[in-house]
């Protein structure tokens, strides 16, 4: 998932549908964004399906204003549909607003099962529905603000909230920084995003990110600070897989860019798992940047042995096994006259699954590779995770049911290496931590019932 705000900018509901568009993805199951239009009046449209299939000129033009929110949609099987689609929109006598966000609350079965007994209802599975009813509303004239802090205070995991009023936008990041979040400067006006790279895409200069346990306001006066937990109780454990999987190459993370990052694990993961190979080939497109380093620690030549089908989303977020399966021979093409007779050296950027893997292989055999040797850009995946990645049982894990030795047979490598901890942490220009837990499962924050689920 990933959440876009224009505040103080002309045509903001063009800028926020260019900006989804860049960040497509990280979510091609709906989008939608909420904008305020000359009047004050807030103007919703959300839909399933791709940011160029929900909108149009037409669309886009009809909520045209100077503010706006937009969401794109990545779910587990648990909140897909329309319902789900964000931005959320509330009307209230307190004033009406819009919530968006990137994340995942791991208490929030206990809190919805706590405010259903008190008699809220529930219409999606979105931890932005949540928050809205944990946002107390019954005193009109205290600034939002105060109870906006007191809502986050409940909420435990990893999130981004973006809350819209028709006067300004709250810019929310949990206490732990597990998802990028930052601030760009357009014209007189500010534009707040999961990724840098639709600033670029809009024209937006970055300013800063915003910092784990911080709400930032933007509205006429600028831009104002605040904390709902004290800045030492703050900890930066910002999510590997953004750096390993999620994010756009072009994108800079906490002032390290994603494609840097990516290839310095490449080299790293030559120096750990050297191959006798011929070629290297990286698995479009997350793994590209990886597959360069490799090659140039190695000394062998890149290659692009696999050429992937612009037009086909990414298997690892697909809703389902079956549609997973499907996408990866429709997305993934081998280059015959580039493998065939050679020794390839093969590099990815993750195992979750094994399905990916298991056909790639084959297909390069099937084009004529004499030898496979998978290098993976990253550690064994081998816990699940609870905060944004759709992976919440051991049993979908590969290597949480299998050594490295038996996952080589199972994908039909003739060997099969990953990248070490220390490696995939040392990789990160000025980073000191991360979150891992999805490769060892030290999970930075209490996770309550969601252990007992994933084993069951």
């Amino acid at each position: 998932m990933s959440v876009l705000g224009v505040y103080g900018v002309e045509h903001a509901s063009s800028l926020i549908y260019y900006g989804l568009h860049t960040m497509q993805h990280r979510g091609q199951e709906g989008c939608g964004m909420v904008c305020v239009d000359g009047n004050g009046q807030m103007k919703r449209h959300r839909g399933l399906g791709l940011v160029s299939e929900v909108f149009n000129e037409q669309k886009i033009a009809a909520m045209d204003g100077t503010m706006g929110i937009g969401h794109v949609l990545y779910t587990g099987a648990a909140s897909r549909g329309l319902d789900n689609v964000q931005p959320l929109y509330f009307h209230h006598g307190s004033g009406d607003f819009a919530l968006a966000h990137n994340g995942n609350v791991v208490n929030s079965e206990l809190l919805t099962d706590s405010l259903e007994r008190k008699g809220s209802l529930f219409h999606s599975h979105s931890d932005a529905e949540l928050l809205a009813h944990l946002i107390k509303k019954d005193n009109p004239d205290e600034p939002r603000i105060f109870s906006i802090i007191e809502a986050l205070k409940q909420l435990e995991g990893a999130y981004a909230f973006l809350i819209m009023t028709k006067n300004r936008i709250y810019a929310c990041r949990d206490k732990y920084g597990f998802h990028p979040l930052s601030i760009g400067k357009l014209g007189d006006g500010y534009v707040v995003s999961s990724e840098t790279c639709a600033f670029d895409t809009i024209g937006a200069e970055f300013i800063r990110d915003v910092q784990p346990g911080e709400v930032v306001t933007i509205d006429k006066k600028g831009i104002r600070s605040s904390f709902y937990t004290e800045p030492s109780g703050c900890k930066c454990k910002m999510c590997a897989m953004e750096y390993i999987y999620f994010a756009r190459p072009d994108s800079d993370i906490e002032g390290c860019n994603v494609h840097a990052y990516r290839k310095e694990s490449g080299r790293r993961l030559y120096y750990e798992a050297p191959a006798d190979a011929d070629i290297v080939v990286g698995v479009p497109d997350s793994s590209l940047s990886a597959a360069q380093g490799y090659s140039e620690a190695s000394g062998l030549p890149y290659e692009m042995g696999l050429i992937k089908n612009k037009y086909v989303g990414r298997t690892f977020i697909q809703p389902s096994q079956a549609l997973r399966e499907k996408g990866v021979r429709m997305k993934l093409s081998p280059v015959r006259s580039i493998v065939s007779g050679k020794r390839v050296v093969l590099v990815d950027d993750s195992i979750v699954r094994g399905t990916t893997s298991r056909r790639i292989v084959n297909m390069l055999r099937e084009a004529g590779a004499t030898e496979v040797h998978v290098r993976i850009a990253s550690p064994t995946m081998t816990h699940p995770c609870f905060y944004g990645v759709d992976t919440s049982t051991l049993e979908e894990l590969m290597l949480a049911r299998m050594s490295v030795d038996e996952a080589c047979k199972a994908i039909g490598a003739d060997s099969l290496a990953f990248l070490s901890y220390g490696a995939t942490l040392g990789s990160a220009v000025g980073r000191t931590d991360m979150c891992l837990a999805c490769f060892g499962g030290e999970y930075p924050t209490p996770i309550y019932q969601k252990i007992e689920d994933a084993n069951k």
